[in-house]
């Protein structure tokens, strides 16, 4: 649900099919934005809203502390 394409909003990730990144997301709900509220102004489903979530969820997963 998730895809980067270079060609898509400078590669960054988006929502399949849309130009409406992961990023803008995460920003909105961290801005008190409810799920409801995002479905609503930006035409998403609630399975899309939280594919974002999730696919933020796994690159934190993939982060190591590495001392040097």
């Amino acid at each position: 649900m998730i895809e980067l394409d270079p060609e898509i909003a400078g590669g960054k990730p988006v929502i399949k099919g849309t130009r409406i990144t992961v990023k803008l997301i995460l920003e909105l709900l961290a801005n008190g934005w409810s799920i409801q509220d995002i479905k609503e102004e930006y035409d998403l489903t609630e399975e899309q809203i939280k594919a974002a979530i999730k696919y933020a969820e796994y690159l934190t997963e993939k982060v190591r502390v590495v001392r040097i």
